[in-house]
C-alpha cells in the first residue's frame, strides 16, 4: 500500500426507538438487504436495522442531520434522547482488523459486506449501552426494595409501582432477545469465513456477549426481587383481610351476647 493511501471514515450508530418501519423508507440506491443498506452520495452509507438503529458511515454532519430528520416518521416509540455510538474506521489492507491503540477500527477494505458487519456490532453495542444505563437506574431502585426485605421492613411502594418494575424488566428482555438478538450471529457471516472471523473479533472487542449476559442477570434479579416484594404485599393484604374478618366475627359475637344479656 502506498504511503498516505490509507483513509479514515467515521461510523455512527443511532438508537432512535423501539422499531424502524422499512416500508416507509425510500429504497432508491439500495446496495444490500438484511440490513437495508443504502448508498448516500459517492461513498457514504445508511444501514438501517428494524430494531430501531440506523448506522451512518462516511457522511457529513449535514447529511446525517437530514437522514435522521427524514427517519422520524418511520420510528415507533422514539426515544427522547437517541443513544449514539461511534467509531473511526481506518481503511488499511495490511493491518489486522481490530481496534488499534487509538481506538480506531481497522478494516482491510471498505466493502459493503465489511461495513455491514461493523454496523451489526455497533448497532448491538449501541442498544446495549442504552439499556445498561437504564437498567442501572432501575437496579438502584430495586436494590432499595431488597434492602427493605433484608430488614423485614414494611412495604414502601404499592402494587402498581412494583408491577411497573416487573413490566419494564420483561419488556427489555423481550426486546433484547426477540428483536436485537445480541448473542446471535448475523446472517451475512454464515457463509463467509472471513466475515465470520471479523464479526467474532469485533464482538469480542465490544464484549457483546459478556455485556448481554450481565444485563440479562440484572434484569432477572430485578424481576425476581420485584415479584418477591409483590408476593409480600399480597400476603400482607391477605393477613389484613383475615384480621378484619376475625374482628367482625368478634364484634358480632359481642353484639349477640349483649342482646342476650340485656
Amino acid at each position: 500500500m502506498a504511503a498516505g493511501a490509507e483513509r479514515v471514515i467515521r461510523a455512527r450508530a443511532w438508537f432512535l426507538g423501539s422499531r424502524i418501519d422499512y416500508r416507509e423508507i425510500e429504497r432508491g440506491g439500495a446496495v444490500a438487504l438484511g440490513p437495508l443498506t443504502l448508498l448516500v452520495g459517492r461513498e457514504g452509507y445508511r444501514i438501517t436495522f428494524r430494531f430501531g438503529v440506523v448506522v451512518l458511515v462516511g457522511l457529513s454532519a449535514e447529511q446525517e442531520a437530514e437522514i435522521l430528520q427524514g427517519l422520524r416518521a418511520t420510528v415507533h416509540h422514539p426515544l427522547p434522547e437517541p443513544e449514539l455510538e461511534e467509531v473511526d474506521l481506518l481503511i488499511h489492507p495490511e493491518l489486522p482488523e481490530r481496534l488499534d491503540s487509538e481506538g480506531r477500527l481497522v478494516l482491510r477494505e471498505a466493502s459493503v459486506a465489511r461495513l455491514q458487519v461493523v454496523a451489526h456490532v455497533l448497532a448491538k453495542s449501541c442498544v446495549l449501552s442504552y439499556y445498561e444505563r437504564n437498567v442501572a437506574e432501575e437496579f438502584d431502585r430495586i436494590e432499595q426494595i431488597a434492602q427493605r426485605l433484608t430488614r423485614a421492613a414494611g412495604p414502601a411502594r404499592g402494587k402498581r409501582e412494583i408491577l411497573n418494575e416487573i413490566g419494564k424488566a420483561l419488556s427489555i428482555m423481550g426486546r433484547m432477545v426477540g428483536r436485537v438478538e445480541v448473542a446471535e450471529k448475523p446472517e451475512i457471516v454464515w457463509d463467509d469465513p472471513q466475515l465470520d472471523q471479523l464479526y467474532e473479533r469485533l464482538a469480542t472487542e465490544y464484549e457483546l456477549r459478556d455485556r448481554d449476559r450481565a444485563l440479562s442477570r440484572k434484569l432477572e434479579l430485578i424481576s425476581r426481587t420485584a415479584e418477591t416484594y409483590l408476593d409480600l404485599l399480597n400476603h400482607r393484604q391477605v393477613l389484613r383481610v383475615e384480621w378484619y374478618i376475625v374482628i367482625l366475627i368478634v364484634v358480632e359475637i359481642a353484639l349477640s351476647l349483649y342482646e342476650k344479656l340485656s
